[in-house]
């Protein structure tokens, strides 16, 4: 009879246990987990817990390096640093700054070797070795202004999904988060760390300065503007926004409409900038002995760096007449 009651003190137990688990338990776990996921996106982690389950959190300094003594070395070089810092935060890419710096260092002395095996002359080595120390600078750029490109393109419709809570009666803060859980990236993740900054206790106005300074774009200056002068002067600020997601929208459309028509001027530039180097490249591995005067005549040297100074200024000259502001 003893091995019953025990049996059944078991199983209620158990039963009792596990709707806690799946009721309560399960619910605070899952939020720990979330929360934890949001904190990392600000660059928050949790140093340790109390015995109550608290968790007691420090905003940790962004590593620059996995390794110490490099990262150590970049902390100290904040003038190539946060350029460098700015550059990878907007492009979106999971890369330290560390690892960025490492991949010029490694373009540059690697196509310097290369040149300096086929053609030891200085003054092709060096321009060489600088063009290819561009080439890791040139691909998150790319990646920047297409990230930015994307952006520009979905913040009409977040800026008309927070007016549409505001007539709705919600708050501000409501539609932030409304907009950070319905669009994708990179809108849906900048919005949610505005969200975020100003529910872990920043100040809207602070909060929303680092949005615009986080996302380099007019659009966002121009979103941040219409809402601090909301908040200081009044008004309707579910009307102004949908007014400036109207204009918001005019510009992009402007805009596209301004790449197309200039489309055909700049293939033409970079077309006109890459013949001069690409037939001298295969000139040299097809015939050296041809261009051999270029690079061992005193007077070649010169005609070669007339011709790469003019290709310069023409290459200035193109991009001014290509670059349409609007």
């Amino acid at each position: 009879m003893g091995a019953v009651q025990l049996a059944t003190f078991v199983g209620v137990l158990s039963v009792i246990l596990g709707a806690y688990w799946v009721a309560v338990g399960n619910v605070e776990a899952r939020e720990q987990r979330q929360l934890r996921r949001r904190l990392k996106a600000e660059d928050v982690s949790p140093v340790r817990s109390t015995a109550a389950g608290s968790v007691q959190l420090l905003k940790q300094e962004q590593r620059l390096s996995n390794i110490d003594h490099l990262n150590a070395m970049l902390a100290s070089s904040r003038l190539v640093v946060d350029p460098a810092r700015t550059l990878i935060d907007d492009s979106g890419l999971k890369l330290t700054v560390g690892r960025f710096i490492l991949m010029i260092l490694v373009c540059f002395f690697g196509t310097a070797a290369a040149v300096n095996h086929y053609r030891p002359v200085v003054w092709m080595v060096v321009p060489a070795a600088l063009a290819g120390a561009a080439v890791p600078w040139l691909v998150v750029s790319f990646f920047r202004n297409r990230r930015l490109r994307q952006f520009e393109a979905q913040f009409p419709e977040a800026v008309e999904l927070i007016a549409r809570s505001l007539r709705a009666g919600h708050a501000f803060t409501t539609g932030l988060k409304l907009a950070a859980d319905e669009l994708p990236a990179p809108a849906g993740p900048e919005f949610r760390a505005l969200y975020d900054r100003q529910n872990f206790g920043a100040p809207i106005p602070e909060a929303l300065r680092m949005f615009a300074q986080r996302v380099p774009t007019l659009d966002a200056r121009f979103f941040v503007t219409a809402v601090l002068t909301q908040r200081e002067a009044g008004g309707n600020l579910a009307e102004i926004l949908e007014r400036l997601a109207g204009v918001m929208r005019e510009r992009f459309r402007i805009r596209q409409e301004v790449r197309t028509r200039s489309a055909h001027g700049r293939v033409t530039a970079w077309v006109l900038a890459s013949m001069p180097p690409v037939l001298a490249v295969l000139m040299t591995l097809s015939n050296p002995s041809h261009m051999a005067v270029m690079i061992a005549d005193p007077l070649g040297v010169k005609m070669v760096m007339a011709g790469v100074a003019m290709q310069l200024v023409g290459m200035l000259l193109v991009r001014k007449i290509v670059d349409i502001q609007y």
